[in-house]
This record gives structure tokens, C-alpha cells and sequence, in this order.
């Protein structure tokens, strides 16, 4: 007897992990370095671009956290709300919503024998009928309720992080002149390395998403520079 096995598929099975981690490091590579940029252009102690750096550091991953919790928390709360509207609506207009059932079932070309054998069986249990309209009408999963803290740590951890790279140049330079520019190697390679992999991981075209994100960085850190030395002149 032949046994057959699945087919093997690759997938993201940590889309959202992997969701909070570009989000975290990404940012956290581009804003604390269009800061030190910034303050190049006009401070010269390298001491005090590390101690503005450190602190926007700190408060960056604690902003980034906070909204990555906020954003979990209220899709939990939106799909609460949602769910209790259609328990309402099964309960106070069944024949609208059967209605809509068939309709939906429709959509996918099913007869019409089969839409009203679907729809009876669909209707009996009123969870099974919630989920299907969640699902389908709304186009809602479920989301994980633990979800939020863990994306809140994720983003943090990885704000962090991405903040420490360009800022690492400041500690190992005498003046903010030579940090700046190990900064802007260091973070520039890395932005090149995470946009080619952030881009191979999620389908897009690899090298275009890398110059894209390393372009993104260098014209913010750019611009900065440029905004505080015509503000110290």
C-alpha cells in the first residue's frame, strides 16, 4: 500500500513576530541615526550625541512598545465588538442573516440546492453560524488576546537594538565629525543587509528593497544634518 505524505509548503508561520520585528528594527535603525546625524552637525562632544542617542533610545522603544500593545489590544476590542453585534444579529434577525449566508455561499458558485442544504446546517448551531459570518462576511479572524504584550516586547527589543547599531560608532570615536561617519557605514550596510532580507523573506524583489531602505535611511539622517548645521551656523 502506497503512503502518501503532504505536500511540504513554505509559509511564515511567525508572520506577526516577524511583522514587529521589521517594524522595531527598521525604525530603530533609521531614527536614532538621523538623530546622531543631526547632532553632529551641531555639537562637538561625542559624549553628548550618546547621551541624547541613549535617551532616544530609551523613550523610542518604550513609544514603539506602547503603540504595538495599543494596535494589539484594539483589534482584540474591535473583534469583541464585532462578534457581539453578529450573536446580536443572529438572535434578533435570523432571516436577514440567513439571507446573507446564502448570499455569501453564492459568491462561491455553489447550486442552489446545496446553498439551502449549506445554509440549514450552517444555521442550526448559532457559534458555527457566528464564525462563518466573522469570517466570511467580515473577513475577521480571531486574534490572539496574548498577542499584544508580545508585540509590545518584540517592537521594544528590537527598537532597541536597532538604535545601538549607529549609536555604537559615537564610543569608539574621539569626535562627533568620525563618528558620524562610521555611523553612516556601519548603519548603511545594515540597512542594505536587513532590506535585502526583510524583502527575500516577505517576497518582494531583494536588492530593491534593500537600496530602498537604505535610501530611506541616508536621506532622514541627510536631512537632519543638514537642518542642525544651518540651524547652529
Amino acid at each position: 500500500m502506497q503512503h502518501t505524505h503532504p505536500h511540504p509548503e513554505d509559509h511564515l508561520t511567525s508572520s506577526a513576530m516577524l511583522q514587529d520585528i521589521v517594524i522595531g528594527l527598521s525604525d530603530g535603525l533609521t531614527v536614532p541615526f538621523a538623530l546622531a546625524a543631526g547632532l553632529s552637525g551641531a555639537v562637538s562632544s561625542s559624549n553628548l550625541v550618546i547621551t541624547a542617542g541613549l535617551a532616544e533610545i530609551v523613550a523610542g522603544s518604550i513609544a514603539m512598545g506602547l503603540g504595538g500593545y495599543l494596535a494589539g489590544r484594539t483589534e482584540v476590542e474591535h473583534y469583541e465588538a464585532e462578534l457581539a453585534r453578529e450573536y446580536q444579529e443572529v438572535r434578533d434577525v435570523p432571516h436577514v442573516e440567513r439571507a446573507e449566508v446564502e448570499e455569501l455561499l453564492a459568491e462561491i458558485g455553489l447550486s442552489e440546492t446545496t446553498r439551502k442544504l449549506a445554509v440549514a446546517e450552517l444555521t442550526a448551531d448559532p457559534d458555527q453560524w457566528v464564525r462563518f459570518m466573522m469570517k466570511y462576511e467580515l473577513g475577521l479572524e480571531q486574534p490572539d488576546p496574548k498577542q499584544a504584550p508580545k508585540s509590545a516586547a518584540t517592537i521594544s527589543i528590537a527598537y532597541a537594538l536597532g538604535g545601538l547599531i549607529p549609536l555604537s560608532a559615537y564610543f569608539l570615536t574621539s569626535t562627533p565629525e568620525q563618528g558620524l561617519l562610521w555611523s553612516a557605514v556601519i548603519t548603511l550596510v545594515c540597512l542594505l543587509l536587513f532590506g535585502y532580507l526583510k524583502s527575500r523573506l516577505t517576497g518582494q524583489p531583494p536588492v530593491w528593497g534593500a537600496l530602498k531602505m537604505a535610501g530611506t535611511g541616508a536621506l532622514a539622517a541627510a536631512a537632519a544634518f543638514l537642518v542642525a548645521r544651518l540651524i547652529s551656523e
